[in-house]
């Protein structure tokens, strides 16, 4: 019976890591203002083309 609490701990524990890992890649990717990172990452694959001349 000690076994059975133990993983029910583990399974609760695990729940609340895997949602405050959540919350944390949300806050990363929209409150903590990557807007201009994230638009200049969007231009990669373009400036390439332009560095070879096809654009």
């Amino acid at each position: 019976m000690a076994i059975d609490t133990l993983f029910d701990r583990a399974s609760s524990v695990m729940t609340v890591i895997s949602f405050i890992t959540f919350a944390g890649i949300l806050w990363w990717a929209f409150i903590h203002n990557k807007e201009a990172d994230f638009a200049t990452a969007a231009q990669l694959p373009f400036d390439d083309e332009k560095e070879h001349g096809h654009g």
